[in-house]
């Protein structure tokens, strides 16, 4: 499924695109969105204001209680290809992530990077992210290259754009990769497809414009050299009561050994 070219790939770029990783899985996944649609999670958000068109909805953590999304993260590929593309002996589960665009909905998903909202570091992480639905302008877009910045970019409320943490000096201000002339890379994907991306690559996608819906399933694992730490603030998720400390590897209780052993 995946090459030497796509590893190196995602090493010196932070993203590729690896074709049909959950081709065999799209009706599943799409019966596990209607399920977490139907009954949504804790954490589950509206992120439109009032008045706006559409409906963008997104949740997680939710893989424990949709037994549609358990049997994906158990049954396809996506640890053994992670473990290729981290260069990985091991791999964790850490959270999973739906993100739903009706038809008509203008907002954009604002540019962030994942890593400074989580309370995990190290450089042998990726996320998933497949679309359910044909996708085209509302693919995801990533700016190659970013997972080596200096700095970390500043997390940000989606709705309310504040910032999320109280000392923003030790972040960078988030970027407009388009005015500034950075590398993006996007794809027109089929259900299925999915891009991996490192926890510190900046991404983000437009509205979604097409008069069809775009449902997405993202997938959150980490490899050998990822240690909890503490960040200046409440993270997202936040997983309340883990009582992890700085430098322990994530309990398995919590977040499963999906491959390999150790």
């Amino acid at each position: 499924m995946i090459t030497q070219d796509h590893i190196d790939t995602y090493q010196r770029d932070g993203v590729v695109l690896v074709r049909g990783l959950f081709a065999d899985h799209v009706e599943t996944l799409r019966a596990g969105v209607e399920r977490n649609l139907a009954n949504p999670g804790p954490y589950a958000a509206e992120n439109l204001h009032k008045g706006d068109a559409g409906r963008f909805f997104d949740d997680y953590c939710n893989w424990t209680r949709i037994p549609e999304f358990q049997d994906v993260i158990e049954t396809s590929r996506a640890a053994e290809i992670a473990a290729q593309l981290m260069q990985s002996e091991t791999v964790q589960m850490f959270h999973d992530h739906v993100l739903v665009k009706e038809p008509g909905t203008s907002k954009a998903t604002p540019w962030h990077s994942d890593g400074p909202y989580y309370f995990v570091e190290g450089r042998q992480t990726v996320s998933f992210w497949s679309p359910l639905d044909p996708v085209t302008d509302a693919s995801l877009r990533c700016v190659a290259g970013s997972h080596t910045w200096e700095k970390p970019v500043l997390p940000t409320r989606w709705l309310s754009q504040e910032d999320f943490y109280p000392d923003p000096e030790n972040y960078m201000p988030v970027p407009d990769p388009d005015a500034d002339g950075l590398d993006i890379r996007e794809w027109a994907m089929e259900p299925g497809d999915a891009v991996a991306f490192h926890y510190h690559t900046l991404h983000g996608a437009r509205g979604n414009t097409a008069q069809t819906r775009r449902r997405a399933f993202s997938l959150r694992l980490v490899g050998d050299d990822a240690r909890y730490v503490d960040r200046p603030g409440p993270t997202s998720p936040p997983f309340p009561g883990h009582n992890m400390v700085p430098g322990q590897r994530l309990r398995e209780d919590w977040f499963p050994m999906l491959y390999g052993a150790r």
